[in-house]
């Protein structure tokens, strides 16, 4: 987790809150455990992540944790008896106690995790961004929180391709739960979003590659009041009414038809290079009323496309958009607000170091361990 309080203050003064703030986080973790010793192994674990080694094998663990080998962990991780699930809403509790915000993003997004066999649960090959290509990997489905006052991740799913789903004897092997049903990695988004509203998170918008852009996500998200910034393919269908320009075709062929008029250079936050600019561009499609999709809500809502040009290469992005009129002033620029929103996901850390296992334990699906510095 990275919060926003740390600015300005003392070397002394951040490392003692940092220490005081992992204090915290192992107390509230020792009620998942009904041992002692398991709690304390727990907390080893966590002291590992947080080291500064690369590459956090269980050896490399067990030996900072000052264990004679990494079987103390693996017992943790592999046959220990903890809800996963349980130690998921911790982790959102917290989150929502030191980072929540009315106007929060909540950022879905997936990363892949190489591996050289055959038996983790669920690898196999498949695309994964991580490697720029289909190699054999784990895919996990991530949902990470963002506010003014900070980021973390929330919530995670162990995406199960279907020659897992059609394998028994694999799944048993890898100790899959009993009632494991194969699920898109959209479906698992929805379930990450379903869960968070669910659980009251405040957050007013979501953002997500063109994985997510399409299918039941748009729909859910209407109905419970969120807006949406959500990328989509060059082939996806916009059109537009009760609008003075009349927008009709594919978000590619809408691009080739755009003005230099219709672009603005934008900045939607500082990056490690500086300004992250692109060239963007924001049309408006229609005003709905939010009681087509919910009658118990009202008011309109805009929908929207925005187009994002890379200022060098001239590379688009295509984006679905929907926000409440109402949030509409003379001060406040459509265009640059949901860009930013766009790039929430770029502006995050990858999820590289983060880990996915399957506990042995039915019920217990996956857990997410990452770094709290992420």
């Amino acid at each position: 987790m990275r919060p926003s309080w740390t600015t300005g203050a003392s070397i002394e003064t951040v490392l003692e809150l940092w220490a005081s703030s992992l204090r915290d986080v192992k107390r509230r973790l020792r009620p998942l455990f009904a041992q002692a010793r398991t709690a304390a192994s727990a907390g080893a674990f966590i002291n590992g992540l947080l080291s500064e080694e690369r590459r956090k094998t269980g050896w490399m663990r067990a030996e900072a944790a000052g264990d004679p080998g990494p079987w103390r962990q693996q017992e943790l991780l592999g046959r220990d008896r903890w809800d996963a699930d349980e130690l998921r809403d911790l982790v959102r509790d917290y989150v929502v106690e030191h980072l929540g915000d009315e106007g929060a993003v909540l950022v879905i997004d997936e990363t892949g995790f190489l591996k050289q066999g055959k038996a983790s649960c669920g690898v196999a090959r498949q695309y994964t961004g991580s490697a720029g290509k289909i190699t054999n990997c784990q895919i996990g489905v991530f949902a990470a929180y963002v506010s003014r006052h900070g980021h973390a991740f929330m919530d995670r799913a162990l995406y199960l391709p279907k020659s897992w789903m059609d394998d028994p004897r694999r799944l048993k092997a890898a100790h899959a739960p009993g009632d494991v049903g194969f699920s898109t990695k959209p479906q698992l988004a929805a379930k990450m979003i379903a869960r968070a509203i669910a659980a009251r998170v405040p957050f007013a918008w979501v953002a997500g590659d063109s994985v997510y852009g399409v299918g039941d996500i748009e729909r859910d998200l209407r109905q419970a009041g969120k807006g949406y910034v959500l990328g989509v393919a060059a082939n996806h269908w916009f059109g537009s009414w009760s609008r003075k320009r009349l927008i009709g075709g594919s978000a590619e062929e809408i691009a080739r038809t755009l003005k230099p008029t219709d672009w603005r250079r934008l900045s939607a936050g500082d990056g490690s290079k500086g300004p992250g600019l692109h060239d963007w561009a924001y049309l408006e499609l229609a005003d709905l009323d939010a009681g087509e999709f919910n009658e118990e809500r009202s008011g309109l809502w805009t929908r929207g496309l925005l187009i994002r040009r890379h200022i060098v290469d001239g590379e688009l992005a295509y984006f679905t958009t929907w926000y409440p009129l109402e949030r509409a002033s003379s001060s406040w620029s459509p265009s640059k607000d949901i860009a930013g929103r766009s790039k929430t996901a770029l502006r995050l850390p990858r999820t590289s170091s983060a880990s996915i296992t399957m506990k042995r334990d039915p019920g217990m699906a996956g857990i997410v361990t990452c770094r709290l510095s992420c």
